[in-house]
């Protein structure tokens, strides 16, 4: 008895045309407002993901030009931008001091779509950073104040031994947010929608930002 393997085969002509069969058809992508492109995208989503609808992989760049990414949880989106927040002395907070760029990358495996986004990335100011703090669990707020991001954890006790300290520093009390902890705003430059499509032929549509709104294009898969 030989094990499965663990890469699946490339889905068979069979495979591709049960796809299409069995698929509802679907307009193409209209071009517009891709912010409300999103939201209409993450919304669908939340009906559909098994878990995290608004995970998403953000990627940066360290002092050697090495990219770096990890997956965080999307905490606001408007027309300014994408939001997330973080220990700020944590690999992507010093990375993103010194090369304030990233790129966002959605994966909604359940509905068959990604949407990749590129451009600066500014601070959250501080009156936003305290409101979302204050929205966190209390044990959350804790451990945001007990770990050292990124850093060495010399074993699973240390990381408990601190957050107990906290613990007892705060009480009851209110717990502040830590001076080392705030968001980050991703200023969209390009927004990409993909969509998956039988036969590898997938869709995709860019909006690339202008002054005064944006342009379309379409690509190649």
């Amino acid at each position: 008895m030989t094990d499965a393997p663990i890469i699946p085969a490339s889905p068979s002509e069979d495979d591709y045309v049960r796809q299409v069969t069995q698929a509802a058809p679907l307009p193409l992508l209209a071009e517009g407002d891709p912010i409300a492109q999103f939201e209409t995208w993450l919304a669908e989503a939340g009906k559909g993901e098994p878990n995290d609808p608004n995970a998403m992989t953000v990627s940066t760049v360290d002092a050697d030009g090495l990219p770096d990414s990890r997956m965080v949880l999307l905490k606001s989106v408007d027309q300014h931008g994408f939001v997330f927040y973080t220990n700020t002395q944590s690999a992507k907070g010093l990375e993103l001091a010194t090369q304030p760029k990233a790129a966002l990358l959605f994966h909604w495996k359940s509905l068959r779509r990604q949407v990749r986004v590129r451009g600066a990335v500014e601070p959250v100011s501080s009156e936003e950073a305290d409101a979302y703090f204050a929205s966190r669990a209390r044990h959350s707020q804790l451990g945001a104040w007990a770990s050292d991001q990124s850093r060495t954890l010399p074993d699973r006790l240390a990381l408990e031994r601190r957050v107990a300290e906290m613990g007892l520093k705060f009480g009851l009390g209110k717990v502040p947010r830590p001076p080392h902890w705030s968001g980050y705003r991703v200023v969209p430059q390009v927004i990409e929608f993909w969509r998956d499509r039988p036969f590898r032929l997938h869709e995709r549509l860019v909006y690339d930002r202008v002054e005064g709104g944006w342009t379309t294009k379409r690509l190649f898969p």
